[in-house]
């Protein structure tokens, strides 16, 4: 199975929702990373974070004056105004926009998940848009051609597997390798789950991908500044050369008034769609909680707009059923029973107590629960199939105790284990960190 099979049975399973079947489902380096300029301990004007984008236009786009600029994004690459960073780019007065990228989903948010892109001319400015997610994920350099610094603007969703944050390590690695480095700036934007919270499966640095370029827990805890900055200085993180990565060039345009306790809702930003299933914060929440707890499984996590992630249903089974399997095995998760239009029979996924909520620990009771109401879903994947599943996964021996354990796993071991990887990961990363 590739990538696009498993999108259709993660991130396109609200078809599966109405028919209830299938399972939608240490230190740093010598880097010249520019002193980090603090975020300032006020909150932003009339109560809003202000975004990376607003603070270089609060500063008259000084840090672009002079250079020449190809600015890489997406269609919730946005102001706090809601006008896109590529048009405010574009029109501001001494900055020499000349090129502009887009990731998976294309420039405008609107490609399903999978889907090759290709190269076009972006209505707005009538500037060239070329693609990294068709013929190439990595900039070329006749793409960065003519350029001094390139502009990453990307709204993350803060877990390991969305592809954003594997778009930007590629982008910093195509930059900093070319003879003449290509300036990389960084606009900074909130993590919407906050800044506090690391959590789920470690990757194993073999099954590093696209829907794992870094070697974190599932639930990274860092905004996209921030994570820049850590794998910029520090070696082993960027694929390039030790040459490469100390003559790079990274610089972070901070946020003011964002703290590490504030999710997407204390913000007071509106959300813009970062693809076509995460149309809401809820929904970005809902990806961390059931992205990978409905692969292969048999479960389903969504059932149309509202519900993105957050809508649980498994073949033949009522939403009673689901509430006294499962209403009781998250701290500070509520399910609560609902039924469609159609008769589908579900339960939404109500966070209740964020502060002792753990993100993806519904999925690892998701993946035991299916081997209790089905024989092992897990122990037939090979090939393909099993190394997907891994990648997103991101332990191999997590799922090879699941496919040969099943309902006997033991997972009170496991998240024991990924406590103490999030610990670590925290004291690495702790020096990178921009935000209170």
């Amino acid at each position: 199975m590739d990538r696009r099979d498993f999108l259709h049975l993660t991130a396109l399973g609200s078809l599966g929702a109405y028919a209830l079947s299938g399972c939608a489902g240490g230190g740093g380096g010598s880097v010249s990373v520019p002193a980090v300029r603090p975020a300032p301990a006020g909150g932003a004007p009339t109560g809003r974070v202000m975004l990376g984008i607003d603070v270089l236009a609060a500063e008259g786009f000084a840090r672009l004056q002079g250079l020449r600029c190809g600015l890489v994004t997406h269609r919730a690459g946005v102001n706090g105004a809601g006008q896109r960073t590529a048009d405010v780019l574009a029109r501001a007065p001494g900055v020499k926009l000349l090129k502009l990228f887009g990731p998976e989903h294309g420039i405008d948010g609107v490609a399903k998940a999978d889907a090759k892109v290709g190269h076009a001319k972006d209505a707005r400015t009538g500037l060239p848009v070329y693609s990294l997610y068709g013929a190439t994920r990595k900039p070329t350099p006749e793409m960065l051609a003519g350029l001094d610094a390139i502009i990453i603007d990307f709204q993350d969703i803060g877990a390991r597997s969305y592809t954003y944050v594997s778009c930007m390590r590629l982008v910093i690695e195509a930059c900093f390798s070319l003879p003449r480095p290509v300036r990389v700036i960084v606009l900074d934007r909130p993590n919407p789950l906050g800044g506090e919270k690391v959590d789920g499966p470690f990757l194993d640095r073999k099954w590093r991908s696209y829907v794992g370029s870094y070697e974190t827990p599932y639930v990274h805890g860092l905004t996209i500044g921030e994570l820049a900055r850590w794998a910029v200085a520090t070696p082993g993180v960027l694929e390039i050369d030790e040459a490469s990565r100390r003559r790079g060039q990274l610089e972070v345009v901070t946020m003011r008034g964002w703290r590490r306790s504030m999710t997407w809702n204390l913000t007071g930003l509106n959300w813009t769609a970062t693809s076509p299933m995460i149309d809401s914060p809820q929904a970005a929440l809902g990806y961390a909680m059931t992205g990978l707890g409905c692969m292969d499984s048999g479960f389903s996590h969504s059932a149309g707009a509202g519900r993105n992630f957050r809508f649980l249903t498994y073949p033949r089974r009522k939403a009673a059923e689901l509430t006294a399997a499962l209403g009781a095995a998250v701290p500070g998760l509520t399910l609560q029973p609902q039924q469609l239009a159609d008769g589908t029979q579900g339960v939404y996924l109500a966070v209740t107590d964020y502060a002792v909520f753990r993100p993806t620990a519904i999925s690892l009771h998701l993946f035991r629960q299916a081997c209790v109401w089905a024989p092992n879903p897990f122990a037939g994947l090979t090939g393909g199939k099993r190394e997907l599943f891994i990648k997103h996964l991101g332990s191999e021996a997590f799922f090879e105790e699941l496919r040969t354990q099943g309902a006997r796993i033991d997972l009170a071991r496991w998240m024991r284990r990924w406590d103490g990887d999030a610990a670590a990961f925290r004291a690495r990363t702790a020096p990178f960190r921009l935000y209170a």
